[in-house]
């Protein structure tokens, strides 16, 4: 809001047995490929974000899946943009996430991603 940033994450801090084990290696993994290619220092790709909403359309995102978290920083990254992170509060769900809650969601999001890195 003061203008310090273009693109604000939250880096989920989770409640004991909020966030699956799977999906915390995974996210640890992507969050480490990201650093290596961006030297962006997020520990985590969380889809709470902040941004202005005509420069998140200039950014022209494709990805309708799983893959715009990473594909969002990867262009607001090569675009130039300021990017900051926020801890946020990561509480346990009510249901099942169909991302995260199972392993088959993991598994689709890591594919997702991996197709965003491949064409980036």
């Amino acid at each position: 809001m003061d203008g310090a940033a273009d693109l604000v994450i939250g880096c989920r801090r989770p409640d004991a047995g909020a966030w699956p084990p799977h999906a915390r290696l995974a996210n640890l993994i992507l969050a480490r490929m990201i650093r290596k290619r961006t030297g962006l220092m997020l520990s985590d790709l969380g889809p709470m974000r902040s941004a202005r909403r005509e420069e998140l359309l200039a950014l022209d995102l494709r990805d309708r899946r799983f893959g715009w978290p990473l594909e969002m920083v990867l262009k607001a990254n090569a675009a130039g943009w300021r990017i900051a992170s926020t801890d946020v509060t990561y509480a346990r769900r009510d249901g099942r996430s169909k991302v995260t809650g199972t392993m088959h969601g993991t598994l689709k999001t890591v594919g997702d991603m991996t197709r965003v890195l491949q064409e980036s």
